[in-house]
C-alpha cells in the first residue's frame, strides 16, 4: 500500500484581466507580453471573493472527485504566500468551510514550489500510516502583492486555487519520488518584503536558475523512479512563463505534445499553478488515469522541487 492522488479540483476568480487592460497603464503591448511570456489573460480577485472562497471550492471539488467525505479528512495542508490574514493561516478556514472538522491543518510557504512541498508532506504522512486522507490545496492571490506600475512583474501573475486528495491504495507507482532543494544566497533576485509587500524580481537571472534547477531535479526523480523521459506521458511544470516551460521540456527531451501549458489563460499562479494545470489537463483529455506525470517547480528562496506520480492509478480504490 502506498500514497496516491485520487481526486483533483480547481477554482479561479470570476474577473478576467486581459493584456489589453494592462497595456493602457504600462509601457508595453499585447504582442510583447505574449512573445515574452505566453500570457494572454489572468484572473484577479475583485475584493469581494476571498482566497478562502476559491480554495474551499477547489477542495470540495477534489473531495467529490475522489469519492471522499469531509469527515474522512485527517489533514488539510494549504500552500500559499498570500493568505487572507497574517494569522490564522489559510488552512484552518478552508477546513472549516469544507466541513473537515476533525482535520489537523497548516500552511506551507515555499513560494512557487509550495504545492510540491505540501504534496511531499502529505505523501510521507500517508505512507507512514499517520494519516489516511489528506487534502493538499495551493491557493494564491498574487494580485494583492503586485506593483501594477512595474512592467516586468505586473503582467506575469494571476490568482487561483487547486487541490488534490492524497490517500492510500494498492498502487504500483503512486506518488513515487520527490526532490527538493534551495539556494538562499539568491533570495534578492526574487522576493517581497514584509513592509512593502510587493513582488520584486530580476527576470533574466530567475529564468536561468529556474530552467537549470527544474531540469536537474526532474532528472534526479526520474532516475529514482526508474523512469526515462520517453516513458513520461505528461510534463506538468510550474507555469511561470512559456519560455521556462518550453526550455525545461527541451532539455529533458520531452516533446511539446507531452507538455501541458495553460499559462496563456491563467498566468503565473505561484504555488497554485501545478494543481490548476493538473485539473485542466484532465478536463482537456491530456491526462488520463494511470498516466506517468513529471512535476517540477521553482520559486523565490530560491527553492525548487520535482516529483513523479502515476495519475489516479487506481481510481476510487482505497485501503
Amino acid at each position: 500500500m502506498r500514497a496516491g492522488i485520487f481526486g483533483v479540483g480547481s477554482a479561479l476568480p470570476e474577473d478576467t484581466v486581459r493584456n489589453a487592460e494592462l497595456v493602457e497603464s504600462l509601457d508595453t503591448s499585447d504582442e510583447w507580453i505574449v512573445k515574452r511570456t505566453g500570457i494572454r489573460e489572468r484572473r484577479w480577485l475583485n475584493g469581494q471573493t476571498t482566497l478562502t472562497d476559491i480554495a474551499s471550492e477547489a477542495c470540495v471539488m477534489a473531495l467529490a472527485d475522489a469519492g471522499r467525505e469531509p469527515d474522512e479528512v485527517d489533514r488539510v495542508i494549504c500552500a500559499t504566500i498570500t493568505p487572507d490574514r497574517l494569522t490564522p493561516g489559510l488552512a484552518p478556514g478552508v477546513a472549516a468551510r469544507i466541513g473537515a472538522t476533525r482535520a489537523g491543518t497548516w500552511d506551507v510557504n515555499a513560494a512557487c514550489a509550495g504545492f510540491l512541498a505540501s504534496l511531499e508532506q502529505a505523501v510521507a504522512l500517508v505512507d507512514a500510516g499517520r494519516a489516511d486522507v489528506i487534502v493538499v490545496c495551493a491557493a494564491e492571490a498574487l494580485s494583492r502583492i503586485l506593483d501594477k506600475t512595474d512592467r516586468s512583474t505586473a503582467v506575469l501573475f494571476g490568482d487561483g486555487a487547486g487541490a488534490v486528495v492524497v490517500a492510500r491504495g494498492d498502487l504500483d507507482l503512486g506518488v513515487s519520488a520527490f526532490e527538493q532543494g534551495c539556494d538562499g544566497a539568491q533570495a534578492d533576485l526574487l522576493y517581497a518584503e514584509s513592509e512593502e509587500r510587493l513582488i520584486r524580481m530580476q527576470g533574466r537571472d530567475v529564468y536561468r536558475h529556474a530552467v537549470r534547477r527544474m531540469v536537474e531535479s526532474s532528472r534526479t526523480v526520474l532516475e529514482q523512479a526508474g523512469i526515462t523521459p520517453d516513458e513520461i506521458d505528461l510534463l506538468v511544470a510550474h507555469q511561470a512563463n512559456i519560455r521556462i516551460v518550453e526550455a525545461t521540456a527541451l532539455e529533458l527531451g520531452i516533446p511539446p505534445e507531452r507538455v501541458f501549458v495553460n499559462v496563456d489563460r491563467v498566468a503565473n499562479t505561484s504555488a497554485a499553478s501545478i494543481p490548476i494545470a493538473l485539473h485542466d489537463a484532465e478536463l482537456s483529455g491530456q491526462l488520463r488515469p494511470g498516466a506517468k506525470v513529471a512535476l517540477a517547480a521553482f520559486g523565490a528562496g530560491f527553492v525548487w522541487a520535482a516529483g513523479v506520480i502515476s495519475w489516479k492509478e487506481r481510481a476510487h480504490v482505497f485501503a
